[in-house]
């Protein structure tokens, strides 16, 4: 259904593989055990869809916004994100082993418990995310916009953080271990154990 579009579809047990959705529309549609591995899509529109149980395996989305969709038990194996919008999405229980992720913007995304361990998300918007408890273990978030972003017990063990911007996020409350840092952020997080940074002025 390339450039098709639809709106309040429930569907089940379909067999889409390889697909090439285009800028395809779909409005609060539900998607239910869907093999969607190997589809494309390139300016396609998802708003408050749900995906329950669906393989996005080999998939490539191209400037395609998922905006305020839940995915439950869903599997994003070496798919590929290409300046993407997935603000105010929900994921839990997902596999994201291999994804690609290149630019676009996360705002408000919740993964909380998540693996992105070894993940390159650079330059990807993660303003207000929730990826409390998650595990970005030697992920890759050179900079990555975490802005108000919540990083409750999250690894971010040998992750890379040099040039991300971190305003108003609390280091402290996060698991760090041969973290790469910048200044700045060694400075954020002296600050927030109670050092007192001064200048040699």
């Amino acid at each position: 259904m390339s450039g098709g579009s639809a709106e309040g579809i429930d569907f089940r047990d379909e067999d889409w593989y390889g697909d090439d959705l285009g800028s395809a529309t779909f409005h609060r549609c539900t998607f239910t055990d869907l093999d969607l591995s190997e589809v494309t899509t390139s300016g396609a529109v998802f708003h408050e869809c749900s995906f329950q149980n669906c393989q996005f395996d080999g998939s490539e989305h191209r400037n395609t916004a998922f905006i305020a969709s839940d995915f439950s038990r869903t599997s994003f194996t070496k798919a590929l994100f290409e300046e993407c919008k997935l603000n105010g999405s929900v994921f839990s229980g997902c596999t994201f082993r291999s994804l690609r992720v290149a630019g676009g913007q996360w705002r408000g995304v919740v993964a909380r418990e998540a693996d992105l361990s070894r993940l390159n998300l650079s330059d990807v918007d993660l303003r207000e995310s929730d990826l409390s408890s998650s595990r970005l273990t030697d992920t890759v978030l050179r900079n990555a916009r975490l802005d108000g972003a919540q990083l409750w017990e999250t690894s971010l063990s040998g992750a890379d953080l040099r040039g991300a911007s971190l305003q108003g996020v609390d280091l402290s409350a996060a698991r760090l271990r041969h973290t790469h840092l910048d200044v700045s952020g060694a400075l954020l997080l002296a600050e927030q154990h109670g050092a007192r940074v001064v200048s040699d002025d």
